[in-house]
């Protein structure tokens, strides 16, 4: 970003507008993403989906949203920012609305991909209109994805109140939270730029070791919380942990831990040294969810889950921000989607895991992506550090 004096008022308006439209989309995206563990959970309920399905549902919208980080990489330098924003993310509104209709697997499969394409594609577009136009990318990132918890942590409510216009209630304010996101697409400035003239991509970044140890961290942590925020409803549910209309509540206390701990990195206490505390983050990350494993009472889980919320919280935000000036829409669509992979694997992994053996071994084995958050924010610390 230019400093603040080298710039003209209305190029400073445009800036604020950019970076508003980028925390506003990315409050209804946690919405909208972050449900989705929610309605699958209601929907095994409905109908009756088996662990296996279950598992495949949350991995095809990961797939979705590994898809479209590709895309929003790639599209903007032909069609434009905007006009790939708002064909991907079209997908909450036109996903949600097809789970109202149907309970047929493969229309939930199509439902969930569409969901995933849009998550995807709005993580990497608001990334873009925060990360270039905030002096501090440390501290935008970790209010951007404050935004993105805060709207995480309303979803069991939204749920709930909806809920009491029929079993379709949440999927239908879901899909009028994604005709929301999709306006404000729609009305924000700064998004032409990746659309003007075509420039040559610059690929230095491949070979950069510092890029791939960070897309290989990210890729654990998205393991590692995608599987949490998929599967921790249905399992404290199905361990007798909490009953099937509390549990819906832990995405409160998951994502309510979660805004706190990024409102803390980006306004009060950012850190001084990002990788010594990225190996902090990820030491607990470990730690609380071995214990988390081994809860089974109420107060115990919700104790330890709070603790593992706390201590990944920053570890996305923080990890964008140390690759510095390799962050660009190019590179964005290769760390993303690579990193996306963990989001299919560890979901999907824990739902065959579960069918054959039950579900809490299934759960046990996001220990290892949480073992590689530890890993790689060892040896991120030991690499050279970005501009």
């Amino acid at each position: 970003m230019q400093h603040s004096e080298q710039l003209s008022p209305a190029a400073l308006r445009r800036q604020a507008g950019a970076r508003r439209a980028g925390f506003a989309a990315f409050f209804l995206s946690g919405l909208c993403a972050i449900s989705s563990g929610v309605v699958v959970s209601l929907l095994q309920q409905r109908y009756g989906l088996a662990y296996g399905l279950t598992g495949t549902l949350l991995s095809v919208m990961s797939a979705g949203n590994l898809l479209a980080a590709f895309l929003a990489g790639v599209l903007p330098g032909r069609i434009g920012l905007k006009a790939t924003a708002l064909t991907l993310c079209a997908g909450y509104a036109l996903g949600y609305g097809l789970m109202c209709l149907t309970g047929l697997p493969v229309w939930l499969a199509l439902a969930f991909g569409l969901v995933g394409l849009a998550k995807g594609c709005a993580l990497n577009v608001c990334t873009i209109l925060v990360g270039d136009n905030v002096p501090d990318r440390t501290r935008g990132m970790n209010a951007m994805h404050s935004c993105y918890a805060c709207g995480a942590l309303l979803c069991p409510f939204v749920a709930a109140a909806a809920g009491a216009l029929g079993p379709a209630g949440p999927t239908l304010a879901l899909t009028l939270a994604g005709l929301g996101l999709w306006a404000v697409f729609l009305a924000a400035p700064g998004m032409t730029a990746a659309g003007g003239e075509k420039q040559a991509i610059d690929w230095g970044f491949l070979r950069s070791g510092q890029f791939w140890i960070l897309t290989a961290l990210l890729f654990c942590q998205n393991g590692a919380e995608t599987s949490v925020t998929g599967w921790l409803v249905t399992y404290f549910t199905d361990q007798g942990i909490l009953s099937a209309s509390v549990s819906p509540y832990t995405v409160t206390l998951l994502w309510g831990a979660t805004m706190a701990a990024r409102l803390w990195l980006a306004f009060v206490r950012p850190p001084r040294a990002p990788r010594r505390a990225m190996i902090w983050m990820s030491l607990g990350c470990t730690v609380f969810y071995a214990g988390l494993m081994l809860a089974r009472t109420q107060a115990p889980a919700l104790l330890l889950l709070l603790g593992f919320a706390l201590s990944i919280a920053g570890m996305n935000p923080t990890a964008v921000s140390c690759a510095g000036r390799m962050t660009s829409v190019t590179s964005l669509g290769v760390m993303l989607p690579v990193a996306g992979l963990g989001a299919v694997v560890m979901p999907w992994a824990i739902g065959l895991v579960a069918d054959a053996v039950g579900l809490r071994l299934g759960m046990a084995c996001n220990l290892l992506p949480c073992a590689g958050l530890l890993l790689f924010a060892l040896l991120a610390a030991r690499a050279p550090e970005a501009d």
